[in-house]
């Protein structure tokens, strides 16, 4: 059984049980998956709870259901594991919680030196500099740490950020062609363990996200979560044949 907070929906805890199993090899692919009776008698929960949950994984791509067959755990299409470029307001929502976030700071200014490392851009080059933190059920999902080029996203500089975070409107408003990822497991200092509201040294989980435009950086972010409130989900498809 799942040791998420109670506060969660019941289809989610069942959802993430599945996924663990599915993610750790013990499920491998054309795994089937119990019944939805069977599962409902283990989870002590209704059809629908059920129901909800599986669909929700194959909506990801990890499962394939097929009438009259059940469900089974879908093939990766590779080797390896491609992240999307998710709206964490999307996400949060699609999980069944609440949601709100708040802009902590929000500066223009003209990159030095490290920024424009950072970012890739010229020395003196319009950016705005941005922190955010995201809520999921009341409690901090996620510290935003946000660069936008201005000279390639001017209308940044006159976006309403108070009722849009700016993850959220630049995928509405920018269609990126080239994206990156990195991805680092850190101990939470003091101003990060206050900010997150965790224990200091608890460990969290860093993604650090370029993105650009025909060859022009939009932006440069740095996504930081508790260790134990958020997890990467390998994203599947089924398997040509199966």
């Amino acid at each position: 059984m799942s040791d998420l907070p109670d506060i969660l929906p019941r289809y989610i805890e069942i959802r993430q049980d599945l996924e663990r199993a599915i993610l750790s090899g013990e499920w491998p692919p054309g795994h089937r998956i119990a019944p939805e009776h069977d599962l409902m008698r283990h989870y002590g929960c209704s059809r629908m709870t059920v129901n909800k949950a599986l669909s929700a994984l194959a909506s990801s791509g990890m499962i394939v259901r097929r009438r009259r067959s059940g469900s089974f755990v879908a093939s990766p299409t590779s080797e390896e594991t491609v992240l999307e470029i998710h709206d964490i307001e999307a996400e949060a929502r699609r999980e069944g919680r609440s949601y709100r976030f708040e802009i902590l700071s929000q500066t223009e200014v003209f990159a030095d030196d490290i920024q424009a490392g950072i970012i890739g851009v010229d020395e003196a080059t319009p950016l705005l500099v941005m922190t955010c933190l995201h809520y999921a059920d009341g409690r901090p999902l996620v510290f935003e740490e946000r660069l936008i080029n201005l000279a390639v996203v001017a209308a940044a500089r006159d976006a309403d950020f108070s009722k849009t975070p700016p993850g959220s409107w630049l995928l509405a408003q920018i269609p990126w062609t080239d994206a990156e990822h990195q991805i680092h497991a850190i101990s939470a200092g003091p101003a990060l363990a206050d900010t997150l509201q965790m224990k200091r040294g608890a460990a969290c989980l860093k993604v650090i996200r370029r993105t650009w435009q025909a060859g022009a950086p939009v932006t440069h972010v740095v996504l930081t979560y508790p260790g134990e409130r958020h997890h990467l989900v390998a994203r599947f498809s089924p398997a040509v044949g199966r």
